[in-house]
């Protein structure tokens, strides 16, 4: 196994940023919330501990991508960010769950208090949960694992449609297989930036 462990200069340096705006912000923060952020500068944090890659398959080997750094993320103009009007993250449910109503109900529980916290000040709605039939998503049989599995392109436009006028997103969630196109094995999940959707399974 191989463990990805960043010294804190790596971390500072990818995190500090020196824009007015976000420094404004910064000094604005109570003590507890200035101590909470700087834990992203200790490596041996329990907040940002290190990665483990357990096999050379897994994601971040097998799919590099260029790094990013807090600045650069800032400063993208793809980036959306919330206005007075467009405030509520709509969860919809694609699919059953579980394998009973109670454990769909708590997975949606869970789900809702992680984006209450992670994404704090936003609100969090939850759309009517919809059968599968009801997104008229392309669909196959995946050959290796014989998985249902729902196409995620498919299921972007179907929530482009859904998405309320207040929100500033609307994920979609469902425990069925996703695949973006048919030369892919199957996809974690996929976003829309500028219609604000995305999905995950």
């Amino acid at each position: 196994m191989q463990i990805i462990r960043h010294s804190e200069q790596t971390l500072k340096t990818a995190l500090i940023s020196k824009n007015p705006v976000l420094v404004s912000q910064y000094e604005k923060l109570n003590a507890g919330e200035q101590r909470l952020m700087n834990e992203a500068f200790q490596p041996a944090s329990d907040l940002f501990g290190p990665i483990t890659l357990h096999s050379p398959s897994d994601w971040i080997t097998s799919h590099p991508e260029a790094p990013q750094d807090f600045e650069q993320f800032f400063s993208d103009p793809y980036r959306k960010t919330p206005s007075p009007n467009k405030r509520s993250i709509y969860i919809q449910s694609i699919g059953s769950l579980g394998n009973t109503r109670i454990i769909s109900e708590e997975y949606i529980k869970w789900l809702t208090g992680y984006c209450k916290a992670y994404f704090y000040g936003l609100r969090v709605k939850l759309l009517e949960p919809v059968p599968v039939s009801v997104t008229r998503c392309s669909f196959r049989v995946n050959e290796n694992t014989h998985n249902l599995q729902i196409h995620a392109g498919d299921i972007l436009k179907f929530l482009k449609k859904k998405k309320p006028e207040d929100a500033f997103c609307v994920v979609g969630i469902t425990m069925i297989d996703l695949y973006p196109r048919d030369s892919w094995n199957f996809v974690f999940g996929q976003a829309s930036l500028t219609d604000g959707t995305g999905e995950v399974d």
